[in-house]
């Protein structure tokens, strides 16, 4: 498994020093594993208390790590958000930003998430069986919104291609998941 650092937004100011840390990779035939490191003070973020798991909208929002997943071909792709609450939320759109709707999944994801004064842990097993169908290889942006207690929020992802923070761009999607199971 590749750990990938995510960079903050060049608009992202006003946090403590962060660092996150991400990592994708199938797990068998159809489970998408997810992991989110963050390190610094965890003290100074607003997380989200831990809830029921259960899908919920607007979770980009608040303190939430994300995967946006184009398939090999096409202008298609997928949206994942979790919740360090172990909320989820999961969209497929047509294209850029059009056409979004809930991606129905057979199971929900198996979130789980562990803190300490200096570190959030946030990992996701997602069975992707909706998105088999989808052209190999895919392209993957990992992504996290971090809110701070006085309502600031930093923006990380692989690579920021634009101006403001834009997670939905493609050319934000640095992974490259060839459909090859570890």
């Amino acid at each position: 498994m590749t750990e990938h650092t995510l960079v903050p937004h060049r608009s992202s100011t006003g946090l403590a020093p962060l660092a996150i840390a991400a990592s994708v990779e199938l797990e068998g035939p159809s489970t998408l594993q997810l992991t989110y490191r963050l390190t610094g003070d965890v003290s100074q973020l607003a997380i989200p208390h831990h809830w029921r798991s259960q899908r919920a909208e607007r979770l980009w929002e608040h303190t939430c790590f994300e995967a946006f997943i184009a398939p090999g071909s096409g202008s298609r792709y997928f949206e994942l958000n979790f919740s360090p609450s172990t909320q989820w939320a999961a969209y497929v759109f047509d294209d850029y930003r059009k056409g979004m709707q809930p991606l129905s999944l057979a199971r929900a994801p198996s979130i789980a998430a562990t803190q300490t004064a200096n570190e959030l842990h946030v990992t996701a097993a997602i069975e992707v069986g909706a998105l088999l169908d989808a052209p190999w290889p895919w392209r993957i942006g990992l992504t996290a919104v971090v809110e701070d207690r006085a309502g600031g929020r930093a923006y990380f992802a692989l690579r920021h291609p634009r101006e403001n923070p834009d997670f939905h761009d493609v050319a934000g999607f640095a992974v490259l998941l060839d459909g090859s199971a570890r």
